[in-house]
């Protein structure tokens, strides 16, 4: 396997340019995001994404996992490119870089038809700012088996270095779509039979019947955007027993969401 180029400076195009990505407007602009982490990296190619370059620092990557995961990205059709140590940790937002980073054309992301049965659990999240939160989400409702996640925008653009890292590869396995357009997405949600649940911390009770879902989570400091509010049918809480006045809402969406996963297989056995 001999890469196409070694590089050694920082400032090299092909280093300046994924260096861009970690700006939105550049994402956007370029089509495409830069992926690190050997397991985020397994993931996406686990999930078919087709990498576009391969930057990788053999005095960095070490390891069976690592010449592993190497060795799967030379069956692609990406370039691979050697860099030196200053380089991959130019690439990195890591304290101490593993050694590898690949960038990938952007996800589809648009909403689009998603075949459900009525029975599912989908999440909602109601124009989320923060990236942590919403990476962490994202992995937990991948880990609880939700069917779909719905991000109304505007929201934090699920791309960002910090989403990505926080969902730890689930932003490629959860079936993710965006929109702006609240009216058509509870309409759409209503016509495959999903009961329309709102988190607040001032009314609904702890617990999630059993059946189809749309669990509706808004930030922390804000709650349910008006417009929002408007469409759900019912509402739950989580107590707040002692002086917090609130949860984080990736704390929150992931005790809701286990909670319905509970409420909907009992008895002990897998879903």
């Amino acid at each position: 396997m001999t890469p196409r180029l070694t590089i050694t400076s920082i400032h090299n195009r092909h280093v300046t340019e994924a260096c861009k990505l970690a700006q939105r407007k550049y994402r956007q602009s370029e089509g495409r995001f830069l992926v690190e982490g050997l397991q985020i990296l397994y993931m996406a190619l686990d999930a078919s994404l087709q990498p576009i370059d391969v930057f990788f620092c053999e005095t960095l990557l070490k390891g069976i996992g690592g010449s592993g995961l190497l060795e799967r990205f030379s069956h692609t059709d990406a370039t691979l490119i050697a860099v030196s140590e200053p380089v991959m940790r130019r690439l990195s937002e890591r304290s101490t870089p593993q050694g590898i980073a690949a960038t990938f054309p952007l996800l589809d992301t648009s909403f689009r038809t998603h075949a459900l049965t009525g029975h599912e659990l989908v999440l909602v999240l109601d124009r989320l700012h923060d990236p942590g939160n919403v990476g962490t989400l994202l992995r937990t409702a991948d880990a609880a088996g939700v069917a779909a996640v719905i991000m109304i925008e505007p929201c934090v653009d699920v791309f960002d270095p910090k989403v990505v890292r926080a969902s730890m590869g689930s932003l490629f396995t959860v079936h993710l779509m965006c929109t702006e357009d609240v009216p058509r997405l509870f309409e759409w949600l209503a016509d495959r039979g999903l009961r329309r649940v709102g988190a607040d911390v001032s009314q609904g009770l702890w617990e999630m019947d059993t059946g189809g879902v749309a669990l509706v989570l808004g930030s922390e400091a804000q709650g349910l955007s008006e417009d929002v509010r408007a469409y759900i049918e019912d509402w739950v809480r989580l107590p707040i027993i002692g002086r917090a006045e609130s949860l984080n809402v990736a704390v929150a969406g992931g005790v809701l969401m286990y909670t319905w996963l509970r409420a909907n297989y009992v008895s002990g056995g897998d879903p």
